[in-house]
């Protein structure tokens, strides 16, 4: 079969994802393998897309490879894909799956959009391999590989996938919002609230969404277009910013990121739905912020969305906007979206939750998507903190190294526990009343409270 890898790595033929692919070609010589460098060469194919139509008209099976960049694929393939999704081009008669490696960060989140937008082309789409990026150097990462290449060909050979006719696509909005609020000129210049969108010049809808929003809204705001920031490229992941803590690039982004942006007390992100994400423009200035390392830099600063679209069916979206706020300890206020039946009363519960958030400095524990994530990111600091000092000296300071294995005290007690609880005497004592020896901490806490408020 004819096999066209689809190279997101802005590293080209530096990726170690493509490693996985090469090692792949070598082990599979019965089947043609051709690759395309878009992630590094993505403003090559902007103006000469004609290359990649031919290749892909070659291909039975496309493999979209790239590492795992800030919960998705990198900008740079995140581009392609919407090139590719411009084109118009019948792929309904190819099969298509990915391949990516990371820390399995939220791999997740990148494989269900990159598959949710293979759908949209009429793909069919197999099942993809996520494996972290030392998993080739393994024996077991090797047979692991080899494995997931025999199950793709079986798959096609047996016509198994998941195709567009069983799958929702995406559907724009075709309402536009009219602007229905009036600004008032007396605002309270005490907090510094900025919107960060994308909002393109003939998007009138999300516009008025904003302007709405801006009227209503108790405290003054600042709006940053990052569409219109003229960055000299996405992030490479050449690691240049992990010691210096300053991008290679010399377009000021990373100053402009932590005066403009990252200084405010709050931030309210406005976009369009597109591709089940948004624009680009967006990605780009994400995957740029990794200037910043691991460091949750934002903690503690509320955050809320504007979002035009269809919002109530993206789930992945849905997901990625919590982990992030998660991960990064922000306090997601709300989601206002114009998919509802009232989309002026969506814009005042933003405003309202947002100024409740402020004024009470609002916060919560974190769910899964928050501990998980950081546990992974706690992990490999320590491991590369090497190479990544500024994050290493971040996580000390902060005691994100809470490495099970340092609760000497409480390991010591289950054990003492443990060994009491193994005694029949004890058992027969204890039988019927575990519950009331669990709950006693909690009581007095209660307790304590109670005689607080009386």
């Amino acid at each position: 079969m004819n096999i066209l890898v689809i190279n997101g790595s802005p590293k080209g033929n530096n990726s170690i994802t493509l490693q996985t692919l090469l090692f792949l070609e070598k082990a599979f010589t019965n089947h043609n393998f051709s690759f395309l460098n878009v992630g590094q060469k993505i403003r090559h194919y902007q103006k000469n897309f004609n290359e990649v139509e031919k290749e892909i008209n070659k291909a039975d099976i496309i493999i979209f490879a790239y590492p795992v960049y800030t919960f998705l694929v990198p900008y740079q393939l995140h581009r392609f894909i919407e090139l590719l999704k411009e084109k118009n081009i019948d792929l309904s008669q190819k099969y298509a799956t990915q391949v990516s490696t990371s820390k399995h960060f939220y791999d997740t989140t990148a494989h269900k959009f990159v598959e949710e937008n293979c759908l949209d082309l009429n793909l069919k789409y197999i099942r993809g391999f996520s494996a972290d990026m030392d998993d080739l150097l393994t024996q077991k990462g090797q047979e692991e590989a080899i494995a997931f290449f025999n199950y793709l060909i079986f798959s096609v050979q047996n016509n198994i996938n998941i195709n567009s006719n069983s799958y929702n696509k995406e559907k724009n909005n075709i309402n536009i919002y009219k602007r229905q609020v009036e600004s008032s000129s007396v605002k309270d210049e005490n907090k510094d609230v900025v919107i960060v969108t994308n909002c393109a010049k003939d998007d009138n809808n999300l516009r008025n969404m904003i302007e709405d929003f801006k009227a209503m809204f108790n405290y003054s705001t600042r709006e940053i277009n990052i569409r219109e920031y003229k960055f000299h490229g996405g992030c490479m992941g050449c690691f240049g910013c992990a010691i210096t803590g300053k991008c290679v690039y010399k377009d000021g982004f990373d100053e402009f990121l932590r005066i403009e942006i990252q200084k405010a007390n709050a931030i309210i992100y406005a976009f369009t739905i597109e591709n089940h994400y948004t624009h680009s423009s967006f990605k780009i200035y994400e995957d740029r912020q990794f200037c910043n390392g691991h460091r949750m830099v934002t903690e503690g600063m509320p955050v809320g969305y504007i979002v035009a679209g269809n919002y109530d069916k993206e789930y992945n979206l849905q997901t990625l906007i919590e982990a992030k706020c998660e991960v990064g300890g922000n306090f997601l206020t709300y989601v206002a979206n114009d998919n509802k039946n009232n989309t002026l009363e969506e814009l005042k519960k933003l405003s309202n939750t947002m100024n409740y958030a402020i004024i009470n400095k609002c916060s919560r524990p974190k769910n899964f998507y928050g501990i998980g994530g950081m546990k992974i990111f706690r992990d490999l600091i320590y491991i590369m903190q090497g190479i990544m000092k500024a994050d290493h000296k971040y996580y000390k300071k902060h005691n994100i190294y809470d490495f099970p294995q340092k609760q000497r005290g409480r390991m010591l007690q289950m054990k003492l526990a443990g060994y009491l609880m193994s005694i029949p005497s004890v058992q027969k004592k204890m039988r019927g009343k575990m519950n009331q020896y669990i709950l006693m901490p909690y009581k007095k806490v209660i307790d304590k409270t109670y005689k607080k408020i009386n």
